[in-house]
């Protein structure tokens, strides 16, 4: 009865898991695809400022020197964000290889488990059986042979 609920539980761990890849995987995806329709607004970063709140603990320097960088990495963003989408098939080898050892590591939790278990089972008495059950039947046993010599 224990190994059917250990290995119930584990399927149960692996759908799980093949639904979080799966959810990961396509927010992953959607991501990847719609960067390409983010290009050209790197050069509205520049724009961005910080807020007021914030500016009186960053130090006057970085204030200046923060709008100019991220100036200069526009043309950098923009291409990047132009390459992103040809890496969505990619992604898609990357779940499964996450998918497989994920599901590898669980399958293996659940061997050792039921070796746990099997182990566990072998060194209690009475070839497995626990001592309240011994107990219990010994018990009904002497009962029954009182009744019966009466």
């Amino acid at each position: 009865m224990a190994a059917l609920f250990l290995w119930i539980s584990v399927l149960a761990l692996l759908a799980l898991w093949s639904l979080t890849v799966w959810a990961g995987h396509a927010a992953a995806v959607w991501a990847v695809s719609n960067a390409g329709a983010l290009s050209g607004t790197a050069a509205d970063i520049a724009a961005i400022r910080l807020p007021p709140w914030l500016e009186f603990w960053v130090p006057r320097e970085v204030l200046e020197w923060l709008p100019r960088m991220l100036a200069d990495l526009a043309p950098l963003i923009d291409s990047l964000l132009q390459a992103v989408p040809a890496l969505a098939g990619g992604l898609t080898a990357l779940a499964w290889g996450v998918w497989v050892l994920g599901g590898l590591l669980l399958v293996l939790l659940g061997i050792g488990l039921q070796l746990l278990v099997s182990l566990r089972r072998s060194r209690l008495p009475g070839g497995g059986r626990s001592a309240g059950v011994q107990g219990l039947s010994a018990l009904a046993g002497r009962w029954m042979r009182q009744r019966t010599a009466r």
